[in-house]
């Protein structure tokens, strides 16, 4: 099995299933000298962790993390820095009674007409929980880029039909703190936990959208054709499980304006070039301009919900129908927004590598 990776210089392997005994990640390609512990690695676990509020499945997993490799005298040392998180409040009697039965919304089916054999438990490598790698390279590379003054805000900007309206963005960081929805307008935020909790009590879900913003990233990220900056945030974003599409600035909102109405036109500002606006969210023409890189991500709603479904039956080849048991998260979006902070710094500090502004061998080295 493939696709275990992120990036080229900066790596992130990951490893592990929702019902194993660990899920973890190796980071290789982090250069030495960057002070880090495990707890620089656990803040951001904490975020997306289980359990913490009732629009949380109620899976009770503390996500402790172990770093098994990689740090001598509190500093990375250049070689590759291996953490792992050891599940604990595991439960697989539910998927016992469905193991021949995928799951509408899950890749159950793909899984199997791949590889025939897999862990069906909590959807195993396919499972939400896996993000956890994606959190540990991230909370790396986020501690790496932040020697450089960049910063990763992700935020929910909606839920459902509820919308946020816009927040200035050195704001973001502290609001989406304030509330279990991690939305940065308080008032949206109220109305999507209600619009989340009246969701669950009707076993069902409930989709949304997250936005993703770096701040302080240079001109000059990203190459012209193949890797392309935006083009690698999207690829990374769109590997996360519940991802079904992925804005970069304006999106899709483009194809309805003319050139004269969104062209960024260029400006001076504290004597560094920068453009009036931002609607190509920080990269044109496949590299950063220096201005905030915009994404956002479109995330389903969570398939395994108690309502009745239909499907087939893999061993009588018949028609059937499933209700899902077992602990499950009746919205995404909170949870998976340190995970897409998470996958764009890995992104940008492989790409901050790449482009010389860090040293592949020491931090402390000028590039």
């Amino acid at each position: 099995m493939g696709g275990n990776r992120l990036g080229k210089i900066f790596q992130v392997t990951t490893f592990g299933s929702s019902h194993g005994r660990a899920i973890g990640a190796v980071v290789d390609g982090c250069p030495a000298g960057l002070p880090l512990d495990a707890q620089d690695i656990q803040i951001e676990l904490n975020k997306r962790r289980p359990g913490t509020s009732e629009i949380t499945t109620p899976r009770k997993e503390e996500d402790k993390v172990e770093i098994l490799s990689g740090i001598f005298q509190g500093k990375t040392d250049g070689t590759p820095i291996a953490a792992i998180v050891y599940n604990k409040d595991v439960d697989s009697s539910a998927y016992e009674a469905i193991k021949y039965k995928p799951r509408p919304g899950h890749g159950d089916y793909g899984w199997i007409s791949r590889y025939g054999h897999y862990d069906y438990r909590g959807g195993g490598r396919g499972s939400g929980r896996v993000t956890i790698g994606h959190v540990i390279g991230g909370a790396i590379a986020k501690k790496l880029l932040e020697n450089f003054n960049i910063r990763i805000i992700g935020h929910v900007t909606q839920i459902g039909h509820v919308k946020a309206k816009r927040v200035d963005f050195n704001r973001i960081e502290e609001y989406t703190l304030e509330n279990p929805v991690r939305c940065a307008d308080k008032k949206a935020a109220e109305e999507m936990e209600k619009l989340i909790l009246d969701t669950k009590k009707r076993g069902d879900s409930i989709g949304g959208i997250v936005e993703v913003i770096t701040l302080g990233a240079p001109a000059g990220l990203g190459e012209p054709v193949f890797s392309k900056l935006d083009a690698d945030i999207a690829h990374a974003l769109m590997g996360i499980g519940a991802v079904k599409g992925v804005e970069i600035g304006l999106g899709f909102k483009v194809a309805k304006h003319k050139a004269s109405e969104i062209n960024d036109e260029y400006c001076i500002k504290e004597g560094r070039i920068r453009t009036l606006t931002n609607n190509s969210g920080g990269i044109i023409g496949g590299i950063s301009n220096g201005m905030p890189i915009v994404a956002r991500i479109a995330v389903k709603p969570t398939p395994s919900i108690s309502l009745p479904q239909r499907t087939v039956d893999l061993k009588s080849m018949k028609e059937t129908t499933i209700r899902i048991k077992g602990r499950h998260d009746p919205c995404i979006c909170p949870r998976i927004v340190p995970v897409a902070e998470a996958t764009v710094a890995i992104i940008i500090a492989d790409h901050m590598i790449r482009a010389g502004f860090i040293h592949p061998c020491n931090i402390e080295i000028e590039s």
